[in-house]
């Protein structure tokens, strides 16, 4: 008989906070800025992705989740790509 022992465990407790993320079924359009985006309309779609961030119950996982695996683009746990690389030079990251 094949033993299994040495198989990977399954992952979906790592990622089951996803089920529940406020932004699941919403464009990631509203999260990832186009090419070339600037100023004012990347201000203004920041700021309306971190809106639904602020009501997500799986905030802290997501944010967890983009630093350590130093998600380099898109609005992620109510951060910024910036705001992210901020707190990853600056060594704040849990």
């Amino acid at each position: 008989m094949t033993t299994t022992a040495r198989l990977p465990k399954p992952v979906t407790d790592s990622w089951q906070w996803q089920l529940k993320a406020a932004c699941r079924d919403l464009a990631s359009s509203r999260f990832f800025h186009p090419d070339h985006e600037r100023g004012n309309s990347r201000d203004e779609r920041e700021r309306n992705a971190k809106k639904v961030c602020h009501t997500c119950p799986v905030i802290r996982e997501c944010r967890a989740h983009a630093l350590a695996t130093r998600e380099p683009y898109g609005v992620w746990g109510g951060l910024s790509e910036h705001e992210r690389r901020t707190l990853v030079s600056s060594g704040n990251v849990a």
